[in-house]
């Protein structure tokens, strides 16, 4: 091996006795000569310092604390000297490459753990099994949140392994409704830093903190400024939970690779007094701000990763507050890969639900009439998304397609003689009628045959209001779609109940099964993570330097396909989570094409077999050989 093993701020020293790297003493220099190439400002190991040094303490391939770190002061100041190889308890201590108690014979001697584990080699299936046992173990659901992203932390493989294997049960422990609870307490529970925390201290010097990030070639970014989290407001930077989740979710269902991905949270304060008064929060304790400085911040955000990290880097924002939301998300659509899943992801998801529901209840889109509970940017993007797609299909202007969906807020029922009020994106929803003041009056009024529910509120879509919709209709479809459990407008038991099991239903959360006379309803969950994780892999994978509403269009329209006759019967409108992967795969696959199609892709030549490309492209947790 070459003297110099590694030049990262510092030079190397090999000494090929011990097998170990050694840090040395170094003194400026301007440059050196290292294989035939000169290296400008590094600097270079002083020639008398190994010849001189006593060698004595190197006992067993170990290296003597030449820095005297472990006898400094607490004052002292003194250099976090590291290695380029892991090995050792450094290998065990990372979580990219640990492989506990799964590290073979060979493996364990190569890389210095002989030792360092207990002598049994365990499979990583039967790690798998001891991770359940354990998670299973906890009866509080934040308790099993904790244990598996504390396996995070530890093993990277076995963590995705776990997930992937047992979608169904996990995901309400990684994501909603468990991450809600985490992001309220997650100054109290929190251990280890994830992703990047970007606050106004870091004005002026975004793009350097993101060269902090361990991984260069990023291709997902999950952002959010936690104003709006889920249905449990200003959380501030605590909001982390939900970038750290979101990403989760897009290694587990769609199969980017972890080092794709980085989660941020920009802080720009809080207005939640609450957080002032814990002595566990963890981010500024000062207003939010606004206007021109909060603009600022978010321009040299989304300025310093495409310098970073190129046009193809896909950005979500996630859980911005409805002001900022819409705004951003106009502002920032024409230069960069972008898209909220707030708006744009729970629109697919729901127009995905509504073309299977009508698999059930017969008539196509445009004879429908919807009454939306909530105006802001779920409700209102979801209504859009349904308008364009009615449109296309029906052939008819989007002038006229919005004309058949009606918003109910929380000063009534939205109407032209409101229009100077409205905030902007309810604009175009503020059709000619008499004023409602609520949904009850709404319902009887305007007799919809769908209703959705994204108010944020739980317990909004009260027994009268359900039962007014199903004495005009057969099969009323029934969408409560607001996060976390406790802030759905009513409960799959409420709802079939209520509707004497009539109605179609699914909402934002899971619920399990409900029997009402000997027959069993199986609600379904418009979970936003049967869209992004597939329309972050077509991205990917086509290489898209911006995304279009047509593949949304696509997304929602692959969905619905993948609900089978038999998901049917049973009252489902979305396909099993447990299937999640090749379902990401075939939408990836289908945006790809789209994004082809539109002359937004730029990965080229374009495969022949998108689904298999897509596939082929999915991560694997499964365990690597090491030499």
């Amino acid at each position: 091996m070459n003297s110099f093993s590694r030049a990262v701020r510092g030079i190397w020293v090999h000494d090929s006795s011990v097998e170990r790297v050694i840090a040395p003493q170094v003194a400026n220099f301007s440059s050196i000569s290292f294989s035939g190439k000169k290296i400008e400002g590094v600097q270079q190991v002083q020639p008398d310092v190994m010849a001189n040094r006593d060698m004595s303490s190197l006992i067993g391939g170990g290296v003597r604390d030449v820095f005297g770190e472990d006898s400094a002061t607490e004052e002292q100041i003194i250099t976090p000297w590291t290695r380029a190889v892991a090995s050792g308890v450094e290998l065990l201590r990372d979580p990219r490459y640990n492989k506990g108690t799964a590290f073979n014979e060979k493996e364990r001697d190569t890389h210095y753990l002989r030792g360092l584990l207990p002598p049994a080699y365990l499979t990583q299936d039967l790690q798998v099994k001891r991770i359940l046992d354990n998670i299973r173990s906890y009866e509080e659901p934040l308790q099993k949140y904790i244990a598996i992203m504390d396996l995070l932390e530890r093993n990277e493989r076995l963590f995705y392994k776990v997930l992937i294997d047992n979608i169904e049960e996990l995901l309400p422990v990684v994501y909603t409704p468990t991450v809600g609870e985490a992001c309220q307490k997650y100054g109290l529970i929190f251990q280890r830093p994830h992703g990047l925390y970007i606050s106004l201290k870091e004005r002026g010097r975004i793009q350097d903190v993101l060269k902090n990030w361990p991984e260069k070639n990023v291709r997902v970014i999950v952002v959010t400024d936690g104003e709006r989290i889920l249905g449990l407001g200003d959380l501030g930077v605590q909001g982390m939970g939900i970038p750290v989740g979101k990403l989760g979710l897009y290694v587990a269902l769609g199969g980017i690779r972890p080092s794709l991905c980085l989660p941020v949270a920009i802080d720009v304060g809080t207005n939640n007094q609450k957080l002032f008064e814990d002595p566990y929060y963890i981010g500024l304790r000062q207003k939010r701000a606004t206007g021109q400085e909060y603009d600022d911040l978010i321009h040299e955000f989304m300025f310093a990763v495409k310098q970073e990290y190129g046009e193809k880097i896909l950005v979500q924002f996630e859980d911005f507050a409805n002001h900022n939301a819409f705004k951003l998300l106009a502002k920032y659509r024409e230069t960069h890969l972008v898209f909220n899943d707030d708006i744009q992801g729970t629109a697919a998801v729901a127009l995905a639900g509504v073309l299977a529901a009508l698999r059930l209840t017969g008539g196509n889109l445009a004879d429908q009439r919807y009454v939306f509970l909530g105006a802001g940017e779920a409700g209102t993007g979801i209504a859009e998304l349904i308008a364009t797609e009615t449109s296309r299909t029906a052939k008819i202007s989007i002038e006229e397609a919005r004309k058949k969906l009606w918003l109910v807020d929380s000063q009534g029922l939205v109407t032209k003689s409101r229009f100077e009020s409205l905030q902007h994106f309810k604009q175009n929803y503020a059709h000619e009628h008499e004023p409602c003041e609520d949904l009850l009056s709404t319902v009887k009024a305007l007799k919809p045959t769908i209703l959705i529910g994204t108010s944020g509120k739980g317990g909004t879509f009260t027994k009268e209001a359900i039962e007014a919709l199903a004495s005009f209709n057969e099969k009323p479809v029934i969408f409560a779609l607001s996060n976390p459990t406790s802030q759905s407008e009513c409960t799959a038991e409420q709802a079939y109940t209520w509707t004497k099991g009539r109605c179609v239903f699914a909402s934002g959360s899971p619920f399990n099964p409900v029997t009402i006379d000997g027959k069993t309803y199986y609600p379904g969950q418009s979970n936003n993570a049967y869209i992004f994780p597939g329309m972050g892999l077509g991205c990917v994978i086509s290489g898209a330097i911006r995304v279009h509403d047509d593949m949304f269009l696509v997304a929602a329209e692959t969905l619905a396909s993948l609900v089978t006759k038999e998901h049917l019967k049973e009252g489902l409108v979305f396909p099993p989570l447990q299937d999640i992967r090749k379902i990401s795969a075939h939408i990836a696959a289908d945006v790809a094409a789209k994004a082809y199609d539109l002359g937004l892709a730029t990965r080229l030549p374009r495969p022949a077999d998108l689904l298999a490309y897509a596939e082929s492209c999915q991560y694997s947790p499964l365990y690597r050989p090491f030499r």
